[in-house]
């Protein structure tokens, strides 16, 4: 599974692991992505959707009929 939130666009951040004696080596920072399924009642389906956990509370604050019409306004397919 891609590091890649589908509603948020969220991906990850990369930067430096510095250790005790300040040596710098590279790491990725990932966002918090869950896979979760939803009923999508327009559609009268289900949906599995990859979202960060921030997106996940986005969706149960707007919807999921509106989470999904954001994400096919971004291009993505559900």
């Amino acid at each position: 599974m891609s590091a890649h939130c589908q509603l948020t666009g969220a991906t990850p951040g990369f930067g430096n692991r510095i250790s005790h004696s300040h040596r710098r080596t590279p790491r990725r920072f990932d966002p918090n992505i869950q896979r979760k399924r939803y009923w999508l009642p327009g559609e009268g389906r289900y949906i599995r959707l990859t979202l960060s956990t921030r997106a996940v509370r986005t969706v149960d604050a707007i919807g999921v009929e509106a989470a999904v019409a954001r994400i096919r306004a971004r291009g993505g397919n559900v």
